[in-house]
This record gives structure tokens, sequence and C-alpha cells, in this order.
């Protein structure tokens, strides 16, 4: 599984890199260009994917869409990474009133639906990449922080976290040098998750007009102004994006679901 998720972004981060260069060099029309199209053009040879209602090329758009999804959902899980870990190993190493009060706001936000907070922050932070970033982001956080809290109150409880601290070794330097390699080995399976699951919240919060400007490729605004033309015959404006959607999710549960199968079998392997 972990073989074909690795395929499935492979071939996403390929066709992400490829497509702005083919349309600089006039080989794919623009993404926004389609005043000398027809409208709901069916899909042929000069349009393959078909037209939407504005003329523009729907494969177009759906393979600039793949660039805009990664870049969106690898910033927000990189910040989410970021912010996450180092106040879970500090929450759970201290403990005390600082450890009560994060877990408290941590548990708060982690109770609230994933796409109705998301809504609500992308509606106050505004439509726009970094925006919908920081909305993904705030999302994952508490994840983060759960996971790595947890492994890290058990993990200082070792004799190897006694020794140090006995030997004169401050908080920083043990969580640096010797609580952070043990308690990392589950993040990257949470991420990949993650990446997942904001793949779709990120598809919502366009659909619901929330997600980025107009002017940007997005699978999810393009399945909203999708919407009204299937029931007269039109699918192909709804398809290719969705699908594109649904194959994106599929390869990163995939590596995720094979990332988990081998971190357990080196934890039963060290046991």
């Amino acid at each position: 599984m972990a073989r074909w998720g690795m395929v499935i972004v492979a071939i996403y981060l390929l066709v992400a890199l490829i497509t702005p260069l083919l349309v600089m060099v006039g080989v794919l029309p623009e993404a926004n260009a389609g005043l000398d199209n027809p409208i709901y053009a069916p899909p042929s040879w000069g349009h393959w994917c078909g037209t939407d209602r504005l003329g523009r090329d729907v494969c177009v758009r759906t393979m600039e869409g793949s660039g805009v999804a990664l870049q969106v959902v690898l910033l927000a899980v990189t910040l989410a990474v970021l912010v996450g870990v180092p106040l879970g190993m500090m929450s759970g190493y201290l403990g005390g009133a600082f450890d009560r009060m994060l877990v408290l706001v941590m548990d708060t936000l982690y109770t609230l639906p994933v796409l109705l907070l998301s809504v609500v922050l992308a509606f106050l932070l505004g439509r726009g990449i970094p925006n919908a970033a920081a909305a993904l982001c705030v999302v994952y956080v508490p994840q983060y922080f759960r996971v790595v809290r947890n492994q890290t109150a058990q993990v200082k409880a070792e004799l190897f976290v006694e020794a140090a601290r006995s030997l004169g070794a401050g908080p920083i330097w043990i969580l640096r040098k010797y609580l952070l390699r043990n308690v990392i080995t589950s993040v990257p399976v949470l991420l990949t998750m993650n990446a997942a699951d904001a793949v779709l919240v990120l598809g919502g919060l366009g659909f619901l007009g929330l997600g980025l400007p107009e002017t940007v490729p997005e699978w999810g605004s393009d399945l909203n102004m999708a919407l009204a033309a299937v029931p007269t015959g039109i699918w192909w404006t709804a398809l290719y994006p969705g699908l594109a959607m649904f194959v994106l999710v599929l390869g990163l549960s995939f590596l995720g679901e094979g990332l988990e199968a081998w971190v357990s079998g080196l934890d039963e392997s060290t046991a």
C-alpha cells in the first residue's frame, strides 16, 4: 500500500511541477483563459476534459489544481507539526498548571468538528493560500499535541531520562537529545493521514466559497460551479476535479496505512 501511495503522490507532484512549465511555453492554455472557447464543450482532441461554463479548459484547471492542493496541504501540515510537536513535548515533560492549561485548550479545539472549525477560521482570515493553510493548521495542531504529549509523559519516566537529569542536563537538552527521537516516530503516519483529510477539507472550503480566490484553480470551487450543470447532462465539469481529489486522498491514505504498518512492525521487532 505504501508503494502505491508513493507512486500516486509522486505522479501528482510531477503534474504540479510540469503544468506551469507547459502553460508558460504555450503547450497548454492558461487556466483562466476561456473567452475564445465554447462553453460546456464536451471532451475532444482540442479540450481533453471539455470546458466549463466560462469556456475554461477543465483538464488544465484540474492539473493546476493539484499543485494548489499540494501547496496548501503541505504548508498546513508543516505548520501543524512545527506548532503541535514542541507544545506536546513541553506539556508532557513539564506537567503541572502549564500542562493542564494546554490540555484544556487543545481538547476544546479537538472536540469541534473539523470542517466547522475550518469554515469559521477561513471566514475570519479571508480567502488566500496562506489563510487557508493557517485555517487547516489550527485544526490539526491538537492531534499532534495529544499524540506527542502522551508519548512524552511515558518516555520521561524512563531510566535514561532520569540518568540525564541526575547528571545535570536541563529540560531543553533532554527534550532535544533524548525525548524528540523517541516521540517523533508516529508523526509521519499522522502527517499523511492529516494530509489526506486536509485535501477533503480544502475542497469543502472551496465548495462553500471560503477557500481560495476565484482566480486560483481549485477543485472544490470547480465542483461548486459544476453542480448546476450536472442535471442537464454536462458531467465532465464535475467528474475530473472530483476524480482528481479522490485519487489524491486515496494515495495519501495508502501511504499513511503503509507507514503505520511499517512503524508497528518496527515496534514489535524492538519489543
